[in-house]
């Protein structure tokens, strides 16, 4: 080769070398060459969608290879768009479930089975609610509980002690009927009658909903003293049926300081932040044990994904990644439900309400949900009409076996 030819040879690859370089840079900054992975979710719905973005940016920073395109769907709609896409086959790679979402998929063979090393980081209550025959179909995202919640004006008028995470049944009974006060409109208790309360009502008083073969157990002793427990309030320690069933009754109740003491929901602290009187929480009473709700959101990963490891990887960031906590903790958006305690110190030492032990000690103690696969709304339905017909007397208890006939054909 003569000198001209090899000079031209060398700017040949010179120029080559130059375009390879400025096109690897620009491939790289147009996300060229990356997996991407599609995350559906609803539980950045509503006012945490900064939230989520701020853990998805992080996560794309530590996986520079991966990238996260987030669909955000409303709660209302989200379950039923979900069901749509995995029946069409075009399902996200990795999307959010809640308890009775997983229950109603579990059987279709929808989720991938997730490999995450460490499965002890997570609260072991709420994660062996998302598995089944040995595998690790969703880990939680997030959980919130049910405590009882009580104003201490009223427990001070009245001339009691204060509630402690050790009540039974028949201290929070008494308690409520010594602060009941009808001709100034001030209630004792407030407890819904449905289906959510009875299955761990149940739990409390030593039974069970279903049996170790899934088939309805609740028509017994203890299922008797649940219905009893839950009906015996309305129109005697807490209003009428009726009245507690309209929109907000019960937050309104207690913001306006006419109601002694509230099973409801942690989600409702930041609601009371404001209320001119003082209140606190504690682990909801039991009879011969204490059992509380929980109710958590997981993510899963699609088995028919053709990036599992990508959305496995992510899953596993979203549900327990520092920044995940810190986000959670910072802007009161549910909590992790993570083992490590020392992950809920921030969260313990904000100053109210006083008792947030009570949440970790309920969560700790909590029943899962019973599986009622699909038939879950229409069960849900039978127990609140049953239970609401019982607390206005135009049922009886001894009807409790006609409705587990009922629930056991809609579980065949």
């Amino acid at each position: 080769m003569n000198t001209s030819m090899k000079i031209g040879a060398i700017c040949v690859a010179s120029v080559m070398f130059l375009t390879g370089c400025s096109s690897g840079s620009a491939n790289e900054k147009a996300g060229i060459g990356k997996e991407t992975i599609v995350y559906q979710n609803f539980i950045s719905n509503g006012g945490n969608e900064d939230n989520l973005k701020k853990i998805v940016d992080s996560f794309e920073k530590e996986n520079p290879d991966i990238e996260v395109s987030v669909k955000t769907t409303d709660y209302a709609n989200y379950f039923t768009q979900l069901q749509t896409d995995l029946s069409a086959g075009t399902a996200a790679d990795v999307f959010d479930v809640d308890m009775g979402m997983f229950q109603k998929l579990e059987k279709n063979d929808v989720f991938a089975d997730l490999e995450i090393n460490n499965l002890s980081k997570y609260r072991q209550s709420i994660l062996n609610s998302y598995s089944a025959d040995g595998k690790q179909l969703a880990v939680p995202t997030s959980f919130s509980t049910v405590v009882l919640f009580y104003n201490k004006s009223l427990f001070d008028k009245a001339g009691i002690e204060y509630p402690t995470d050790n009540w039974k049944w028949n201290q929070e009974l008494d308690a409520a009927s010594k602060i009941t006060n009808k001709d100034e409109g001030v209630w004792g208790d407030m407890q819904p009658c449905t289906y959510n309360e009875f299955y761990k009502v149940i739990e409390q008083a030593g039974g069970s909903f279903l049996d170790e073969a899934g088939k309805p157990a609740f028509n017994s002793d203890a299922g008797v003293n649940a219905v009893k427990y839950l009906t015996d309030k309305p129109g005697k320690v807490m209003p009428p049926v009726e009245e507690s069933n309209k929109p907000d009754f019960d937050t309104n109740l207690f913001k306006s300081g006419k109601l002694g003491m509230w099973h409801t929901g942690i989600w409702m602290f930041s609601a009371l932040k404001d209320v001119d009187f003082d209140w606190d929480v504690v682990v909801e009473p039991g009879s011969k044990e204490q059992k509380s709700a929980a109710f958590s959101n997981a993510i899963a990963v699609s088995k028919s994904s053709k990036h599992i490891k990508a959305a496995t990887k992510f899953a596993e960031y979203l549900s327990s990644a520092k920044v995940m906590v810190d986000t959670r903790l910072n802007s009161g958006w549910e909590l992790p439900a993570l083992s490590n305690a020392d992950t809920y110190k921030p969260y313990l030492e904000q100053d109210h309400p006083a008792n947030r032990e009570a949440v970790l000690k309920s969560i700790d103690n909590s029943t899962p949900a019973p599986n009622l696969g699909e038939k879950g709304e229409e069960i849900n339905d039978e127990f609140k009409n049953y239970l609401e017909e019982v607390a206005s007397g135009r049922k009886s208890v001894d009807d409790l076996g006609e409705l587990e006939k009922i629930v056991g054909d809609l579980l065949k």
